[in-house]
């Protein structure tokens, strides 16, 4: 299977999964998308049900990734989902009131959903750089709303031939998030905070990745520039793995029989992990609708109404900080599933000048099939995880709160079908809001607050954030965007 730029009408960059996953973006700026959806039957699912996490993502992977072997995908599976790094298994399905069912996605070593395709990405990357007789370093660089960052950091640490560097708003990340990537160890690692937001960051990411002096420049130091974040392949292909995974769980649990249609739901804000569950059901796995969930900042909502996408507003920033996003990199690639390059690229244009576009007729009408989208402010995030913990005995953190809130008002209004929904983080990643939520007390701070959620609601700090203020913090530093060129130059040396 081969790869094509969200933005190429003529089919001029095609390229392997390989080559794809080494380069993270086109080289005319789109995302690569594969050039057919492998289907998925319902016979396909049912030999998937009484099989492993592990199994599942090879079997799934390798319709993908044709170019790297099954022997391949299961050991790096192996290696990425074990009992050691998911403690308790990946991606367990939790009913919380027996209509929406809570996909965990935050069982890995950093505590959130980026873990199930930041643990396997760096394996698949390293296979890249053999496959594509890669001679040059890799560095990754990252622009984080706050997980991405971590999950990316921990997966990629002291990886040889491969070095890391991570860009974060100095204050648009939660307490523990900048812990978690201060103190992170690895020879290969490098974090910088930005004045700004997380746009801000983005946006100077890709200029770094669209500039060709800094190309040469790096190509001579022996370097070449790849992503982490979900514009790659390489993160977005793992998380179509976690629906199929979900379906067959509810299988198994009797909760629905083979056919029958769920609805899924995501907390959103780069679009990547929604449009993972999209291909999912591409593929033939049996969604009726998504349900894009978005915080104050609900830029998405307004788009799925109207098909107007307007970045030019108030950016808020929220106790849901992954989701404080105004630009959605991976909806270039629904536009491309739905309209084609040609529009695409337009589109992708007019948002570049004007920061807005809006969708013509025949494409708004293809995603209203699919997509709803809802928002919920901060005062019904916090009743969200109060009343779910009062009533259902569920903790949950503030993302996914934002995705049951939207969950139930769709129900309230269409929905007969079962729901998944993607949690996103555990609750103790954002102890300090949580807490806050179900007891209605301020803790110290928002590293206490670990300790004092823990005792008010009678669970566990996880592992990987217990006593994370008593670590050695090794990155200080912040600059202004327009600095992060340099930046990156300094890193390379």
């Amino acid at each position: 299977m081969n790869y094509s730029s969200t933005r190429c009408t003529n089919n001029q960059e095609r390229v392997s999964a390989a080559q794809a996953i080494k380069q993270g973006l086109a080289n005319d700026g789109g995302l690569f998308m594969p050039d057919s959806i492998p289907s998925l039957s319902l016979s396909d699912i049912e030999n998937l049900i009484d099989k492993s996490y592990i199994e599942r993502a090879a079997e799934i992977l390798s319709l993908f990734l044709t170019d790297y072997t099954k022997e391949e995908l299961l050991e790096d599976c192996k290696a990425a989902y074990s009992e050691e790094r998911f403690v308790g298994g990946a991606a367990p399905l939790k009913s919380i009131d027996g209509k929406v069912f809570s996909l965990e996605l935050w069982h890995g070593p950093t505590c959130a959903f980026k873990d199930m395709a930041l643990q396997i990405m760096p394996r698949l990357l390293c296979r890249a750089l053999e496959k594509t007789g890669e001679k040059r370093d890799a560095m990754i660089l990252v622009a984080t709303s706050g997980d991405t960052g971590k999950a990316a950091l921990e997966g990629y640490r002291d990886i040889d031939k491969i070095r890391i560097k991570v860009f974060y708003p100095v204050d648009g990340v939660s307490r523990v998030q900048k812990l978690q990537m201060a103190t992170q160890i690895g020879k290969n690692v490098d974090v910088c905070a930005i004045h700004g937001n997380f746009d801000d960051a983005q946006t100077g990411v890709k200029k770094i990745f669209a500039d060709a002096k800094i190309a040469k420049d790096l190509n001579d130091k022996g370097i070449f520039l790849s992503s982490a974040n979900s514009i790659n392949w390489g993160r977005l292909a793992p998380q179509i793995v976690y629906y199929v995974s979900a379906y067959c769980d509810m299988v198994k649990m009797s909760e629905i029989k083979l056919g029958e249609k769920i609805d899924v739901c995501v907390p959103t804000g780069n679009f990547g992990n929604i449009f993972a569950a999209y291909i999912a059901k591409m593929m033939g796995l049996p969604i009726e609708k998504f349900v894009c969930a978005s915080n104050k900042n609900n830029i998405l909502t307004d788009f799925l109404a109207t098909g107007t996408y307007d970045r030019n507003r108030k950016f808020y920033t929220t106790m849901s900080p992954s989701m404080d996003i105004l630009i959605s990199s991976n909806l270039e690639r629904l536009l491309y599933t739905l309209a084609g390059a040609e529009k695409t690229a337009a589109y992708m244009k007019e948002l570049n000048t004007t920061g807005k576009y809006t969708l013509d007729a025949e494409t708004k009408a293809k995603i209203d099939e699919n997509f709803y989208g809802y928002c919920c402010d901060e005062e019904d995030t916090a009743k969200t995880i109060r009343e779910t913990f009062d009533k259902y005995g569920y903790l949950c953190d503030t993302h996914t709160a934002v995705g049951l809130s939207c969950a139930r008002q769709y129900a309230a209004e269409h929905s007969t079908n079962k729901i998944v929904l993607a949690s996103t983080a555990s609750p103790y990643k954002f102890a300090n809001d949580v807490f806050s939520a179900v007891s209605g007390k301020t803790a110290t701070d928002e590293l206490s607050a670990l300790t004092e959620l823990s005792a008010y609601t009678g669970t566990d700090i996880p592992a990987p954030l217990a006593e994370i203020d008593k670590r050695e913090i090794r990155f200080t530093k912040t600059i202004n965007a327009t600095d992060m060129p340099a930046d990156v130059m300094s890193f390379a040396d």
